[in-house]
């Protein structure tokens, strides 16, 4: 499985500099940020869970779901385009402007620090499945309960674990960019940020208390739930399902009812069978939004060089007992 440019450098870390921390806490988190992370799940969940019976029972305005789905996207595709395509694998190159907002609107759907998730997610790459992967489900065994407890630990629990993956090591290259470290350093102010926009322009557009109250409930609690599990899901579901019809050397699958929420995320093992590739879902009608994003980047000026997969690529990578499965 090739890496990119990236990665390669970011696992090697020759050059042995030291660079300043690009996250609060450091290689390890402090215990604020676990704080701090509990309250980012444990609140948003609640509001995700409360929102099936207020939304039977009273309903939510098309200003409230107009929100969620707008900081919604924002969000998902700032972390597909740009946390994973990317800052973790290189998938294209970006004009400096779009560099800077693909690191602010991936911030926005609190998912942590980019350096951090970066390093998190370049290590998962190299251990892929295996001992090392700071978040595979198959971590503690391949029986009906290990996975259960895998399934878990992957989704959600590996989180709260002492942190390890080194950011100098794993992702130097971002560490060195003072614009990117700054914005991973202040990833608190850009959670605040993203939590104050839905009830601020909902507050203006009615100018009511109630309708900035509504919209915080659905398009800043509710939405940061769901975004949290669609993504969350592609480190437990994903790799404990779904089909395979590449080559790769983990246990990466295809599951198709994830591929618009997760924003062509859940087409997963063409994914870890070819990581630098800007499609994932490169077989007719799997959807990927953020292909069609990069390739309007492109179209504009704004991405260059973009690792788009052609027909013999594609082939390469195809598992042939599985040449058939979509």
């Amino acid at each position: 499985m090739k890496s990119s440019p990236e990665v390669i450098e970011a696992a090697e870390a020759a050059d042995g500099q030291v660079l300043p921390p690009a996250t609060l806490g450091g290689d390890s988190k402090r215990s604020v940020e676990q704080i701090a992370l509990l309250l980012f799940i444990v609140v948003p969940f609640v509001a995700l869970v409360a929102a099936v019976p207020l939304a039977w029972g009273r309903g939510a305005s098309w200003l409230d779901l107009g929100l969620l789905v707008a900081m919604y996207f924002i969000g998902c595709h700032g972390i597909t385009i740009g946390f994973h395509r990317y800052f973790t694998h290189g998938s294209f190159k970006a004009k400096r402007p779009l560099r800077i907002a693909l690191a602010v609107a991936g911030s926005l759907a609190v998912e942590g620090p980019v350096v951090r998730w970066v390093a998190d997610h370049r290590k998962h790459h190299r251990f892929s499945d295996a001992e090392g992967d700071p978040h595979s489900p198959w971590r503690f065994g391949e029986t009906l309960p290990a996975l259960l407890k895998g399934l878990w630990w992957a989704h959600i629990a590996w989180m709260f674990d002492e942190e390890r993956t080194p950011q100098q090591k794993y992702a130097p290259d971002l560490i060195r960019d003072p614009a990117i470290r700054g914005i991973s350093r202040h990833f608190l102010s850009f959670t605040i940020l993203s939590l104050a926009i839905p009830p601020l322009v909902g507050g203006l557009v009615t100018m009511s208390w109630w309708g900035a109250a509504t919209a915080f409930f659905w398009g800043s609690l509710v939405r940061v739930a769901l975004l949290h599990h669609v993504t969350w899901s592609i480190n437990s579901i994903c790799h404990a399902v779904g089909k395979r019809p590449f080559k790769s050397r983990d246990k990466s699958g295809n599951v198709w009812w994830l591929a618009v929420l997760s924003c062509g995320e859940s087409w997963h093992n063409l994914h870890h069978a070819d990581p630098t590739s800007a499609r994932h879902g490169v077989m007719r009608g799997q959807i990927d939004s953020s292909a069609r994003l990069i390739r309007w980047f492109e179209l504009l000026g704004w991405a260059s060089d973009v690792r788009w997969p052609d027909a013999a690529r594609i082939e390469s990578r195809r598992s042939p007992a599985r040449a058939d499965a979509a």
